[in-house]
């Protein structure tokens, strides 16, 4: 009986012996880990917000450069060349009236033009 007495006083002595304890190294290399995986997350949201900012922003077609123009999807160096011929547009829709761009082009970059 006093076995079982003194059975919990033992594990409870050898719990406190554990290696719980890290070594500085261990915590060092733990913490260059978490801050590793910190930076890269960190660096992933923010690509995220600049190509979320990008998709946002409208190209003027009356000043964009060639540059700006070939940004949009489906405008390659011969239809920015043609959109810059054509200008002064009242609207953006001018482009795809005036044949400047196929309809279907017309309709993949038209939330992302405008005509000021």
């Amino acid at each position: 009986m006093r076995l079982f007495a003194l059975l919990p006083l033992v594990l409870i002595a050898l719990a406190g012996c554990t290696p719980h304890d890290r070594s500085p190294d261990e915590i060092r290399e733990q913490t260059a880990r978490a801050t590793s995986t910190a930076v890269r997350d960190a660096k992933a949201v923010t690509q995220g917000v600049v190509e979320g900012v990008k998709q946002q922003k409208t190209v003027n077609i009356n000043r964009g450069s060639a540059d700006d123009l070939k940004s949009l999807p489906g405008i390659d160096d011969d239809a920015a060349q043609r959109i810059i011929e054509g200008r002064p547009y009242k609207d953006s829709e001018e482009l795809a009236k005036r044949h400047i761009v196929s309809r279907a082009e017309y309709n993949r970059i038209a939330g992302k033009i405008e005509a000021r």
